[in-house]
């Protein structure tokens, strides 16, 4: 290697490689964890909700990889449902036929106020 005394990397490039594959190596952080786990939420959440309204069942949602757990914020409506958000898209819990289901929505402006 050719510069200074104390020169770790011969070029740019190795000392990039090796930063990368030692980032991969270790174990995500917690911080990483969980926007990882509110960014695929959100994926999936618009996925299912094209219309911004739809209905779908609670375990077709679980199957993917969605965890209810995990929301950015909520949203209470005049009637006291609660509805959890992740980002822009958000969905409420509800029982109908003996089934759980999700119901979802994408923000709006009266949410707001």
């Amino acid at each position: 290697m050719e510069g200074r005394r104390d020169k770790v990397f011969c070029n740019p490039n190795c000392k990039s490689a090796y930063h990368y594959k030692r980032s991969h190596e270790k174990e995500a952080s917690l911080y990483n964890q969980i926007d990882h786990q509110l960014k695929h939420n959100r994926r999936l959440l618009k996925n299912f909700n094209k219309a911004g309204k739809a209905t779908v069942r609670k375990e077709n949602l679980i199957a993917e990889g969605f965890n209810p757990k995990y929301f950015t914020h909520y949203w209470k409506n005049q009637k006291g449902d609660v509805y959890l958000f992740c980002f822009e898209f958000g969905f409420l819990e509800r029982n109908e036929n003996g089934r759980s289901k999700y119901v979802l929505v994408h923000w709006q402006d009266y949410m707001n106020e």
